[in-house]
């Protein structure tokens, strides 16, 4: 079993204001794991803010409750790990989750291949009315 040595997190609605704070807390990890390298802290960091915007642009309400958006992230001896995670959200389509890149003219749809060309590992699961992507870059 792999040690927890810095953990942050994020809890409240989905809105520009959750991105500003989820950067505050990535800032803050990053003062508690000094250790990690620049390079892993930039990328690990720019996926999931780009995991985040995402359900803050494009996550719709499953029911009547709005979107809330939920960050858990951790530093391992080797491993950074998020959970990004949009709690009463519709499950998102399936032609949503290719991570194929799109055309050259196209406004959208970068997102998961940029996440995925950052990190190590992308998986997703859905539970309860929950999105949820778990993200992870080997160090």
């Amino acid at each position: 079993m792999t040690d927890v040595v810095a953990r942050r997190g994020f809890h409240g609605p989905s809105n520009d204001e959750a991105i500003e704070s989820i950067h505050n807390e990535l800032d803050a990890l990053w003062d508690d794991a000094s250790f990690v390298p620049d390079m892993d802290r930039m990328t690990f960091a720019t996926a999931v803010i780009e995991a985040a915007a995402n359900i803050v642009q494009h996550a719709l309400p499953a029911a009547e409750k709005p979107v809330e958006i939920d960050v858990d992230i951790s530093v391992r001896p080797a491993r950074l790990v998020a959970r990004v995670s949009a709690h009463n959200a519709r499950e998102p389509f399936a032609d949503d989750m290719q991570a194929s890149m799109p055309d050259s003219d196209a406004e959208s749809g970068r997102g998961l291949a940029l996440i995925e060309a950052l990190v190590t590992t992308v998986t997703f699961e859905r539970q309860d009315g929950t999105n949820t992507w778990i993200l992870t870059r080997e160090t």
